[in-house]
């Protein structure tokens, strides 16, 4: 006790050996030991750029200037394409007409640059759909300043991957990374031509990964520097593997804010082959619209968890009909695999060969069942759900004033139009069913996890209701079905 405070009475250079003398282990660095060691600890990407550089390429496209709506101005599609493509309001450019004396010509004038890089040593490479929409010419190229004129393969514009092929060989062919190794926070690099300048290389962290920002693609989340050019250019791990796409930026000013969104190389990779064989790509579909499943209505239809996708309408001859999957419905499993979220299963049942007999599970009243479904084409024709027919009206009636509904039946021809074997039409919706968002010409398919067949089993599910207990209810708008939550005391 006496050697410690005697110790601690001493000038710090002194305390620092006592403490080690006496066991208490601190470890001291100098400013310069420091910086050493903040140096050591940052990665280089020397070799990362010597390893990759020569795979990315540089990718311009040229289209014919009669081909151009009233002769815009050499240099304004670009301009026009960057307002477009980045969020900027589109200025108001002034039309130019033809100059006079001279014949009006089909030139090849510049359209966009982009990037790209080389998938096989024999000449395929990719890059992103939007840098090639609409080109009437492809020019690609590489780092030793050789230039090829490239041919579409296939684009796909709901993935934004593009395969273009130039007649050459030998070429140095990137790595593919494994997507389920890259972790939020982990060092990525990227190399384009950000605004036309080649072979720029910037760097940053994963920010977050499975971000929602398209239909079929869980994008790459980063703080690289991407900018208007590096569209196409390769994002590249530690490793030298391109583990995604660069693709998309989160703009107000239409250059880099610190949010840049990637394709993740395992999906572009399953396009690309598709691409590759056969020019396009096929897609698997059920047949559903669907939304996501709020807390509220998980709660309140006993699900639990809000996880899953609500079915809000099913389309007539699709493969969720016949299987048997109704609007109310909540998809939780598609072939054993948990949705999480609505936008999960669009991508689950697209990467599904169209023919594959699959198995979803659906919620639905309280009980989860398997339905056994057929996968479909994506690009099959998608009927839309009849409005209801207004011109019987029955007469209304006043059960279920308590909750602010009035209601009448639904006549037999309402209920084949509609494709519902049951329900009851809202005359009118006031006070708590008005605050719930149900209005007149809704048609309710179930209370309380309960299903509405006729106005007498909605009153006498009304009836056992506990009214100081929020009431879920299924409801069919136009083509829509949903749920609402019906609270009589606030």
């Amino acid at each position: 006790m006496m050697k410690t405070t005697a110790i601690a009475m001493r000038p710090l250079r002194s305390l620092s050996m006592a403490m080690l003398l006496t066991g208490m282990v601190f470890i001291a660095t100098s400013p310069l030991q420091s910086a050493v060691a903040q140096v050591r600890a940052l990665p280089d990407f020397t070799d990362l750029v010597d390893q990759v550089g020569p795979s990315v390429v540089n990718i311009r496209t040229l289209e014919k200037a009669m081909a151009r709506s009233a002769q815009s101005a050499p240099g304004e599609e670009e301009m026009l394409e960057f307002f477009k493509r980045f969020g900027l309001p589109i200025p108001n450019i002034p039309k130019q007409s033809p100059r006079q004396g001279r014949p009006q010509q089909d030139e090849d004038q510049p359209r966009g640059v982009g990037s790209g890089f080389v998938l096989t040593a024999d000449g395929f490479i990719m890059t992103n759909a939007h840098v090639v929409d609409g080109a009437d010419e492809v020019l690609v190229t590489l780092t030793d300043k050789r230039e090829f004129k490239a041919k579409i393969i296939g684009a796909d514009k709901r993935s934004d991957v593009a395969v273009v092929k130039i007649e050459a060989s030998g070429l140095p062919a990137v790595k593919i990374g494994d997507i389920n190794r890259l972790k939020v926070g982990e060092w990525v690099m990227a190399i384009g031509s950000p605004f036309g300048l080649e072979n720029s290389v910037t760097a940053g962290i994963v920010s977050a990964k499975q971000r929602d920002t398209g239909e079929y693609l869980p994008f790459i989340q980063t703080d690289v520097a991407i900018n208007p050019g590096n569209s196409g250019g390769p994002l590249i791990n530690m490793r030298g593997e391109v583990v995604g796409i660069n693709s998309q930026i989160y703009s107000r000013s239409g250059g880099y804010m610190g949010i840049s969104f990637s394709i993740p190389i395992d999906e572009a990779v399953r396009v690309s082959d598709q691409l590759r064989s056969t020019g396009r790509v096929s897609r698997g579909r059920i047949g559903v619209q669907i939304d996501q499943v709020s807390k509220e209505v998980a709660e309140s239809i006993g699900l639990g968890k809000p996880v899953g996708a609500l079915v809000r309408g099913v389309e007539a001859g699709s493969p969720a009909e016949k299987a048997g999957v109704e609007a109310g419905d909540i998809i939780v499993k598609f072939d054993g695999k948990t949705i999480d979220k609505s936008s999960d299963l669009p991508r689950m049942v697209g990467g599904v060969k169209p023919g594959t007999k699959s198995t979803i599970t659906v919620f639905r009243r309280g009980t989860s069942r398997d339905l056994s479904v057929m996968i479909a084409e994506v690009d099959a024709d998608k009927p839309a759900i009849k409005a209801t027919n207004r011109e019987e009206k029955p007469k209304a009636s006043s059960a279920g004033q308590l909750f602010g509904l009035a209601v009448s039946e639904l006549s037999d021809a309402q209920k084949k139009e509609l494709k519902i074997k049951g329900g009851v039409k809202v005359e009118a919706a006031v006070e708590a069913a008005a605050r719930a968002g149900l209005r007149e010409g809704d048609v309710i398919l179930s209370l309380a996890n309960t299903e509405v067949l006729s106005v007498k089993e909605f009153e006498a599910i009304l009836s056992r209701q506990d009214k100081s207990k929020a009431l879920n209810v299924l409801f069919r708008r136009g083509e829509w079905t949903q749920y609402a939550i019906i609270r009589v005391s606030r």
